[in-house]
């Protein structure tokens, strides 16, 4: 399971890292969290385009 940083995740989507954080508050991009990092597996990004897609 491959796992990116939000910093990260902003760069593949060209978002600014607060529209992320909204799209997690929304649960439309779920997030694992380890220790004090919250990360986003790379399924579930591309998961997450996908719906955007549609």
């Amino acid at each position: 399971m491959r796992l990116i940083s939000i910093p990260e995740a902003c760069k593949r989507l060209g978002i600014g890292h607060w529209a992320v954080y909204q799209q997690i508050n929304k649960k439309a991009l779920k997030t694992v969290k380890i220790g004090k990092r919250r990360l986003i597996r790379v399924k579930t990004l591309n998961e997450f385009i996908e719906s955007l897609e549609q």
